[in-house]
């Protein structure tokens, strides 16, 4: 065999590098997009993902059955000052409704564990107005009120909702009380307007009426 044959024959170390480094830029370019992906999951699955913390702060939560957190009746805050405009353009402040045990429950036309726990509150709200229990929505992030509107009328929601878009209302709570990502959430205020028990995802009725039972039980 030639020399020349002998060199054709040869694997070419160069060439074969090359190649492998072409390979590895390939795949690093698949690489980014794919991360991208699998973040904008996660952000998406925010809504209703039942965050466990409310972020840091000494709140009192004992967290039970069902992720209802309560509170001990001589650990309570005091809920902060919540008022404006509803979604249907009227003024509440829901200071009002002290000496009524109060249920604030978070929710956004868009989250769709809203949509299924709509009906829940609907009914319990309905069954215990009666009772001194006053139902309150807070609306968030709605680029305008046409799809709350919207949402409340589909659902028979007939409790009044406060807007606010940006999260505002949320940011006023002690830090630790509430989970700016976990939407919906819900939490109800003793008669003296102190936060008594909250839960970070969406609540079957039995849930929701469990969390209000102790609370009512009080005198």
């Amino acid at each position: 065999m030639s020399a020349a044959s002998r060199a054709s024959r040869r694997p070419n170390r160069t060439r074969d590098r090359a190649r492998g480094r072409s390979r590895d830029r390939a795949y690093g370019r698949v690489a980014v997009p794919t991360g991208a992906v699998v973040a904008a999951a996660l952000l998406l699955s925010a809504c209703g993902s039942g965050g466990k913390s409310g972020g840091s702060g000494d709140t009192g939560f004992v967290t039970g059955s069902g992720g209802i957190a309560t509170v001990e009746r001589g650990s309570r805050a005091q809920a902060p000052e919540l008022s404006g405009k509803t979604i249907d353009g009227k003024q509440l402040d829901v200071a009002d409704y002290k000496g009524k045990v109060v249920v604030l429950n978070v929710w956004g036309s868009w989250c769709g564990p809203c949509r299924l726990e709509a009906k829940n509150f609907v009914k319990v709200s309905e069954d215990l107005k009666d009772r001194g229990v006053q139902f309150v929505g807070i609306n968030t992030r709605d680029t305008s009120t046409t799809p709350a509107l919207a949402f409340e009328k589909a659902y028979g929601v007939e409790y009044p909702s406060l807007y606010d878009p940006t999260g505002k209302l949320m940011l006023r709570f002690e830090k630790g009380t509430l989970n700016p990502q976990a939407i919906p959430s819900t939490l109800v205020l003793d008669r003296d307007g102190k936060v008594a028990s909250r839960s970070l995802a969406a609540l079957s009725e039995d849930n929701l009426r469990k969390m209000l039972k102790p609370i009512l039980a009080e005198k």
